[in-house]
This record gives C-alpha cells, sequence and structure tokens, in this order.
C-alpha cells in the first residue's frame, strides 16, 4: 500500500510556512513503515528538536484504478478518517534550504498516525466536512474541508495520472494552519465532525 500525501492544501497553511500557493497539487509519498494505527503512542525522534502536528483528512481507496475522472472520484472510496502528518520542522527547513525533497523529514516510522475509519454515508458533504485537533484538552488546529484547495475528487484525479491507485492505499489530503511542536505527554485527541476518530499519546 501506498501513502500518498498533499503538501500546501489550505491557503492560510501555506502563509504560516511562508510558502507560495501551488498550482498543482503538491505530491509526496511515505512509506508503510510511517503507519501508526490503533491509537498506539508516538515516541519522539532523537534526530529532530522540533517535531510538529499536522492534522489531515484521510481517504483510504478501496478500488483499483488509473487515470481517474474527478467526476467518478467519489467511487473509488468510501471511507475517510484523520491522520497526523508528523513533521520534523528542523530538518524540513535545512532540506528546503538545499531545495531537497521533504522525504526525511516527514516518513520516518511512526510518522503517519491514523484513526478510525468512518464511512463516507455517515457524514454529510464530504465538501463541506468540520475537524479539529485537540492536544490535552485544547484545540490546536481546526478545519473544514471548504477550504481545500484541491478537493478530494480533484487529488485523486491528478494523482491517479502518476500512480496507479490500488485498494488500501492512503491519501492524506493536507493540513489547515495551526500546526505546532509536540511535546512528552502530550494526549492528541482529532475529531472528525463531532466523533473521536484518533486519540494517542506523545512519549
Amino acid at each position: 500500500m501506498k501513502i500518498i500525501c498533499v503538501g500546501l492544501n489550505y491557503k492560510q497553511h501555506a502563509a504560516e510556512l511562508n510558502m507560495s500557493l501551488p498550482d498543482k497539487p503538491v505530491i509526496f509519498l511515505k512509506p508503510d513503515s510511517a503507519l501508526l494505527k490503533n491509537n498506539k503512542p508516538f515516541f519522539l525522534p532523537d534526530f529532530s528538536k522540533e517535531i510538529h502536528y499536522e492534522v489531515e483528512l484521510v481517504v483510504k481507496i478501496d478500488r483499483l484504478g488509473k487515470s481517474i475522472s474527478a467526476r467518478y472520484a467519489h467511487r473509488y472510496f468510501s471511507e475517510v478518517t484523520l491522520g497526523i502528518d508528523i513533521t520534523a520542522r528542523d530538518i524540513q527547513a535545512q532540506l528546503r534550504k538545499m531545495n531537497h525533497p521533504w522525504e526525511l523529514s516527514k516518513c520516518f516510522d511512526g510518522a503517519a498516525p491514523i484513526g478510525k475509519f468512518l464511512p463516507v454515508s455517515s457524514l454529510k458533504d464530504l465538501n463541506n466536512l468540520n475537524f479539529r485537533l485537540e492536544i490535552n484538552g485544547k484545540v490546536v488546529q481546526q478545519g473544514n474541508t471548504s477550504d481545500m484547495i484541491f478537493s478530494i475528487a480533484e487529488i485523486i484525479e491528478y494523482v491517479s495520472v502518476f500512480f496507479t491507485l490500488k485498494t488500501g492505499d492512503l491519501i492524506f489530503t493536507g493540513t489547515p494552519p495551526g500546526v505546532g511542536p509536540l511535546r512528552r505527554n502530550d494526549n492528541l485527541v482529532a475529531w472528525l465532525e463531532d466523533v473521536p476518530v484518533l486519540d494517542f499519546m506523545i512519549k
């Protein structure tokens, strides 16, 4: 399975990172070793002093597809959840200065925690979903999918030109503003509408 991630998909998040808005989806991949499931704790790595959270809507592909038109994209998934794109911000900054790829800052072990999946049929309009991240009971990020630069359907259309999408592939669709540092003993709870789908600790 592949973990396909979209960067800079919310205008305010691009602004907080002082980056220009993309005219096409910014795509990078995470390996399956980055996946963290079942609310297992995330252990802060020794190689970074600035590990950040980025909450995102995650789509799970459930059909094989290639070169999928946006108008048919909804046929290729039936479940969504929230995930955290954990980022070593200090390493990312170094890589950006050198015009190097981001992978070392985003693809390390455990850097893609995901919550329990909800059926799309149980949710309202996917293009108008509220979600938020709380750390130790305080809301640190809030987003709505209507604020995405590229919608779920547009992302699926774009990435399926380059990659054959397979059953079980995950797409992290980008984070809203409010990213920040993680600290030992933080408790992260991510809410999709009024459902807590992810609840784990930082160790």
